[in-house]
């Protein structure tokens, strides 16, 4: 059982903090399916302490979310403190996470994101001041290294966990990277062989067989998936169950799949209002198609409508015409 301090989950299988996409709806959703932990989308140490409206409204947590965890990027140690309190003591999630592996160079180039990577005394430093500021535990999700030659994982996690750092979630990639290549699963061992806090492993988890592939290569203690569940939270049930019983379970239908789409934008709809959802959908609404037969079209309808019955009644259309060509077979 993976536990982080005093939380307990009921299973390894963790959402990754995805920007732009793990809102309330998504997550949600996410713990329906049965994940573990899932983790909200990182937001900036300094809009919090400036009391930013859009950023506040990001650290919202529906109740049925939890067990689940907050993340803040910064790279300052007064107001990744102050945010880490503030998270702490205005909202109801159960972890604080600080993000030190987003590669994005508007991010690293704040001094915030991956960029700590490099200095395993910052990142010490960082972490103390956030974990002696609340009292909420404080976990870390990070890269390997920024490239190549400077992979300093082992260092930089024993220096989260000296700094009172409870987790570490490892992407087996460097920031060089980015998302491409083959993630590095040795490193993840070499980790988890170097610290006592519970490590979770990131990176190349596309299947159930994948997590336990993982877990048994590497001895981690939880599996974060991110980009395989976009638009297929299904990944995450069949996941843990896969885990739990050794067995998979069925894929679902292409009419699964649109009604799980259209109680994601319903709830993106009552968190963001509709002009706004139905926009941001248009991105999940191509996932949640992915892999259906001659999706193109109505991906390319959808691009082009405002509003949530419009996008509804050319999703279930499309999926009519799929069951009646099956049907005709």
């Amino acid at each position: 059982m993976l536990k982080i301090d005093n939380i307990e989950l009921k299973n390894p299988v963790v959402l990754a903090p995805m920007a732009g996409v793990c809102n309330p709806a998504f997550r949600l959703i996410a713990k329906e399916f049965g994940t573990g932990l899932v983790c909200a989308e990182m937001v900036s140490d300094k809009a919090i302490v400036n009391q930013n409206e859009k950023s506040m409204k990001m650290l919202y947590v529906d109740e049925r979310e939890k067990p689940l965890s907050l993340q803040i990027f910064g790279g300052e140690k007064e107001t990744m403190a102050e945010a880490a309190r503030i998270v702490d003591q205005q909202t109801n999630a159960d972890i604080i996470d600080i993000n030190m592996g987003c590669p994005v160079p508007k991010i690293t180039k704040c001094d915030a994101g991956a960029k700590w990577l490099l200095d395993p005394d910052k990142i010490y430093e960082m972490v103390k001041a956030a974990v002696d500021a609340v009292d909420k535990p404080v976990t870390v999700k990070m890269r390997m290294g920024w490239d190549d030659e400077h992979i300093l994982a082992v260092e930089n996690a024993r220096a989260i966990e000296e700094a009172g750092g409870k987790a570490v979630s490892l992407h087996g990639r460097t920031r060089v990277q980015m998302y491409e290549g083959v993630a590095d699963w040795d490193i993840l061992k070499d980790v988890k062989n170097a610290v006592n806090v519970p490590v979770i492993g990131n990176g190349d988890v596309k299947t159930p067989q994948d997590a336990k592939s993982m877990l048994d290569q590497t001895g981690v203690d939880g599996v974060m998936v991110g980009r395989a569940a976009l638009g297929d939270p299904w990944m995450l049930y069949r996941t843990i169950q896969y885990l739990e019983t050794g067995e998979f379970t069925d894929e679902p239908s292409s009419r699964e799949k649109i009604d799980v789409c259209m109680i994601h934008m319903d709830r993106l709809i009552a968190l963001k209002g509709e002009t706004v959802a139905v926009k941001e959908m248009r991105k999940h609404a191509a996932w949640y198609l992915k892999g259906m037969r001659g999706n193109n079209k109505v991906r390319d309808t959808i691009n082009h409508l405002d509003y949530r019955d419009d996008v509804a009644e050319a999703l279930y259309d499309f999926v009519e015409q799929l069951e009646q060509k099956t049907a005709a077979v």
